[in-house]
């Protein structure tokens, strides 16, 4: 029992770290504006090969990115600091920003020359890659990852687990909202995207604020345990 609390109270904060980073609902009218050309199957397909491509983008980055970290000679502490400020940052701009009908036009109408692109070359540059997986999405991943050190084997299977659902939650939230772009742009509208919008914001500020405080706990430990 004590294994499955702290299962889903790990897989909670992940799950809502990567969800508000990448946005699905925000994610979705672009990928509408986008896609606007296909017929509706087409867009289903595109959408679950997103989501697939999703998924495994952020298993690379839960699993290995720590690894990758520690060849290059970066601490946790640094990079929760530092990923933490990123995500802060990027929740603090969303929060803040002004809705701008002309911009959001302008980026639907950005990647036209990707009209006659294959679907499947499309699915994985740029509609995976930078659109809904992007650098923070990533750094985020590396920062969850270090969050947990793995000492026994429950430690283990929970952020094994842990890892896997999250992974599994965020490329199924990608799937449904995306696969209902078109109707949940006409339900949702303008209004109901800007709170959606805001509320991610502000949960994206609050996790960034939480790995920067335990990064610089972590920091500090060694320090007030000298004295």
């Amino acid at each position: 029992m004590a294994l499955a609390a702290e299962l889903f109270a790990v897989w909670l904060f992940g799950f809502s770290a990567l969800i508000s980073i990448i946005n699905p609902l925000g994610g979705a009218l672009v990928f509408h504006g986008m896609t606007r050309w296909l017929t509706e199957a087409e867009r289903a397909r595109l959408a679950r090969a997103i989501a697939i491509n999703s998924f495994i983008v952020l298993i690379v980055a839960l699993f290995v990115g720590v690894r990758v970290l520690g060849f290059f000679g970066i601490s946790l502490e640094a990079l929760r600091l530092a990923g933490g400020l990123a995500v802060a940052v990027a929740g603090w701009r969303m929060l803040n920003e002004e809705t701008d009908e002309a911009r959001q036009q302008r980026d639907a109408r950005a990647p036209a020359a990707l009209d006659t692109a294959p679907l499947d070359r499309m699915a994985f540059f740029p509609l995976t890659l930078p659109l809904t997986t992007g650098p923070g999405t990533i750094a985020a991943c590396i920062a969850l990852a270090a969050e947990r050190r793995a000492a026994e084997l429950g430690d283990i299977l929970v952020s094994v687990t842990a890892a896997l659902l999250i992974a599994l939650a965020v490329g199924l939230s990608v799937w449904v909202a995306y696969a209902n772009a078109a109707a949940l742009a006409r339900r949702l509208g303008p209004t109901g995207m800007l709170i959606a919008a805001k509320l991610a914001a502000f949960l994206l500020l609050c996790i960034g604020a939480q790995i920067m405080l335990t990064g610089a706990t972590d920091a500090l430990r060694p320090i007030f345990a000298a004295r």
